[in-house]
């Protein structure tokens, strides 16, 4: 390759990004550079404002006048760090998580209309070269959060949740095939019958390739909705894709009027609980038992989605 090919196909891939926001509507009314600050504080564990600009790379001041800009339309609210008083922890309002919404719906709807023109077969190819891309390009650079995108389940994905939650479970646990046949009906239940309006699975994908899950389903309970199957792969934990899916499900669940978010778990998957007590979670049972050819305690866990604690 030479650097006269390189820059062709800068060029030409330049083209491609400013097509997807052909009629300018893409971001508006933010400029590029704030919606990257809303996606990072709607999918970033970290909210510091020293941490959005080393992840940004961004001007200090350049960084102030857009976190002032959203503090005087409503969209954010600062306060010190809990982990240190120095820095000023920012995070979005529900006005500001509405429009971080929105705009992603316009991206992957702008996406997905350009994917609409490569065939269903040439997508494997077009995902192996944008891998071999990044892959060549990042210097030995660890993956960043911003390289994870949540999206829907497509073709493949359902059975690639049965299949990772049993070979995960195994290698991690020690769990038999007991598992595999409970997430395989779990899975099943939703494919054949679920209501899109109140129940969603989330596939985490890095690279073009899935590395997460967690879905959301109806509980027996009036107004409750039940998380289950949150999974992260080994090679893709540390990038806060765990928070990142939990998060989803309580702001959908919240969103279309659940009044309660349970699940159930095991006190041995001590990262997935960590996840859960950040987002609110509570514990109120606990009990014993044996089940996946292992002795375990199982426990129920629940969030108020009203904020009233009741």
């Amino acid at each position: 390759m030479t650097v006269q090919d390189f820059r062709a196909f800068n060029r030409f891939y330049t083209n491609v990004i400013g097509a997807l926001d052909y009629s300018r509507h893409l971001y508006a009314p933010f400029t590029l550079t704030e919606s990257r600050v809303l996606y990072e504080l709607a999918h970033s564990p970290r909210t510091d404002a020293a941490d959005l600009r080393a992840e940004l790379s961004l001007d200090a001041g350049y960084l102030s006048r857009i976190l002032n800009k959203f503090e005087q339309d409503g969209l954010v609210e600062r306060s010190p760090s809990q982990d240190d008083p120095r820095r000023r922890r920012v995070t979005l309002t529900a006005r500001g998580r509405e429009r971080a919404v929105l705009l992603a719906e316009r991206a992957n709807q702008s996406v997905g209309a350009l994917l609409a023109t490569v065939p269903s077969a040439e997508r494997p190819r077009l995902a192996e070269a944008m891998r071999t891309v990044r892959e060549l390009l990042s210097d030995g650079r660890r993956p960043r959060r911003e390289d994870v995108v949540l999206r829907e389940p497509g073709p493949g994905d359902l059975g690639w949740i049965v299949q990772r939650n049993a070979a995960l479970y195994a290698a991690e646990y020690g769990w038999n095939a007991d598992y595999e046949a409970l997430v395989a009906r779990i899975v099943a239940d939703f494919a054949q019958d679920h209501d899109p309006r109140l129940e969603r699975v989330w596939i985490a994908e890095l690279d073009g390739r899935p590395v997460g899950t967690v879905m959301c389903v109806r509980d027996e309970a009036p107004a409750t909705a039940r998380l289950r199957l949150l999974l992260v792969e080994p090679e893709a934990r540390g990038l806060g894709i765990g928070d990142r899916l939990v998060g989803a499900v309580v702001d959908f669940a919240r969103g279309v009027g659940h009044r309660d978010l349970v699940l159930w778990t095991n006190d041995v998957l001590t990262a997935a609980r960590r996840v859960y007590q950040r987002h609110g979670f509570v514990l109120v049972a606990e009990k014993p038992h044996r089940s996946f050819g292992k002795d375990l305690n199982g426990q129920d866990w629940r969030l108020d989605l009203t904020g009233t604690g009741e």
